[in-house]
């Protein structure tokens, strides 16, 4: 039986009531020296990550200030004294000719698909393929031998006529004596002379027909009836032919001059009817508008309109000496109509859109703007009409005219070098060579928030590309510490 122990344990002292709440305060205390210690390292990292000597820190207060990138730059709201950056261009007086632009069709003045005229077997070809040849120029030739025989034929017979002819005239003289002799009958004189006439009718259609077998003689040497240019060879020698054949022997298109039909709207008809014999200039592009294929001349305008398209089919003529029109070709038409003398003209982007129509921000004396309502003319390139509301060597805004509004004040690329240039010639002593803007401002310890919007505009114009990224990321790296420091 076991025995209890002389010395039994000692109970545990109980807690005292003041024991918790002094744990709880040396937590909320420690948490707090640890809080207190990351904010200040993180503003520490912030401030040590945005600090590029007097560089970064000038930049990112004129980026805060007005600096590109910040509220009052490109990328922020204006505050309503800010000036905001433009582009200028001046109204000028140019010559904008009117054209009209149509797709046409090549057509040659004449295609001529040469068939043989006479029956016969072909013996020669003298013409190559693709060939240009004049007009009656031999192209084939024909057996002339049956229309030889013909001719003789004719001949002979002619003469055999005619011989019939000048014994019934020898005939009718001696007649005619004895008549007046009265020794013969008034009748037998009339049958002679009458014999006379058949025999002479005869002699004349034996010419004609000595000079038919003559010209079907001719016939057997295939001409070309114009100038042009021999597509391919439709028959070999050797062949029947016959002016009956539908191949023929070749085809000879007219290659210059050369016209294109083009179809134009109704609406032009009018005025070119009454306009249609000035020398209105046309010129005739490839498919892609990028080639010049020949200059020629409107040449006519046809009597009526189509019902179905609405438009009128008209005529260029070209002189083709370049061989660049083709026939049957699809070409680009512009046709001059017009020309519009000392127009007012100004860069498209200067012109801008509205609910209550076109404007343009004319620039001021005083380098306010003041919007101005304009009607567009003809477009020329990159330029276009105004037709009016404009005048000749009136200043217009063509960039930066986003963020304007009537009596906006502006600023120049020349006003940045002017307000530049004596915050550029303080900064220039203290740096060596030819410094950055940014690096003067480092130099002499002055910060962009001192800076005029001008002088910052400016100073940011003469960074490099490389320093504005720089200053941009860094700004990107602040703020993210920041937002980091306030959670």
């Amino acid at each position: 039986m076991p025995t209890p122990s002389p010395n039994p344990p000692a109970e545990s002292p109980a807690p005292t009531s003041t024991g918790r709440p002094r744990s709880r305060r040396r937590s909320f205390w420690t948490g707090t020296a640890i809080a207190l210690v990351l904010v200040a390292g993180l503003g520490w990292l912030a401030w040590h990550l945005t600090r590029p000597a007097q560089l970064a820190g000038g930049a990112a207060a004129g980026m805060r200030a007005g600096g590109p990138g910040g509220p009052g730059g490109p990328g922020g709201a204006l505050g309503p004294r800010a000036a905001t950056t433009v582009g200028v261009a001046t109204a000028q007086a140019a010559d904008i000719p009117v054209n009209l632009e149509a797709l046409g069709t090549v057509v040659p003045l004449a295609t001529v698909k040469v068939r043989p005229q006479v029956s016969g077997v072909l013996t020669r070809v003298l013409f190559k393929e693709g060939q240009s040849v004049r007009r009656d120029e031999v192209l084939a030739t024909i057996d002339p031998r049956p229309f030889q025989l013909a001719v003789d034929q004719a001949k002979g017979q002619r003469m055999r006529d005619e011989a019939s002819l000048a014994a019934a005239r020898v005939i009718l003289e001696r007649y005619e004596t004895l008549l007046k002799q009265d020794s013969i009958a008034r009748q037998d004189v009339d049958t002679q002379r009458a014999t006379v006439d058949q025999l002479a009718a005869a002699v004349v259609s034996d010419k004609a027909a000595e000079d038919t077998a003559r010209l079907n003689l001719s016939y057997t040497r295939v001409t070309s009836p114009v100038d042009g240019r021999v597509g391919l060879r439709a028959v070999d020698p050797g062949n029947q032919v016959s002016s009956t054949d539908t191949t023929g022997i070749a085809v000879i298109t007219q290659m210059t001059p050369m016209e294109v039909q083009f179809s134009i709207p109704q609406d032009h008809a009018a005025w070119l009817q009454q306009h249609g014999g000035a020398s209105m200039p046309v010129r005739a592009w490839d498919r892609t508008r990028t080639t010049l294929l020949d200059t020629g001349a409107f040449a006519s305008l046809d009597n009526q309109i189509d019902p179905t398209t609405g438009t009128v089919r008209a005529k260029a003529r070209f002189r083709n000496a370049q061989l660049q029109l083709f026939p049957s070709q699809f070409v680009n038409v512009q046709l001059q109509v017009r020309t519009i003398h000392d127009a007012v003209v100004v860069p498209v982007a200067a012109v801008r859109q509205s609910a209550g129509g076109e404007f343009v921000f004319v620039l001021q004396a005083d380098r306010t703007v003041k919007q101005r309502p304009v009607v567009r003319g003809q477009p020329m390139g990159e330029r276009v009409q105004i037709a009016s509301g404009l005048q000749v060597g009136e200043q217009v805004i063509t960039e930066g005219a986003d963020r304007l509004r009537d009596g906006s004040r502006v600023l120049l690329p020349g006003d940045f070098a002017a307000g530049g240039a004596g915050t550029a010639a303080r900064h220039r002593g203290a740096a060596s060579g030819p410094a950055a803007p940014a690096s003067a401002a480092a130099s002499s310890g002055q910060s962009w928030a001192g800076m005029t919007p001008e002088e910052r505009a400016a100073a940011w114009a003469r960074l490099s590309p490389e320093e504005r990224e720089q200053l941009r990321q860094r700004r990107r790296q602040r703020e993210a510490a920041a937002g980091a420091a306030q959670q």
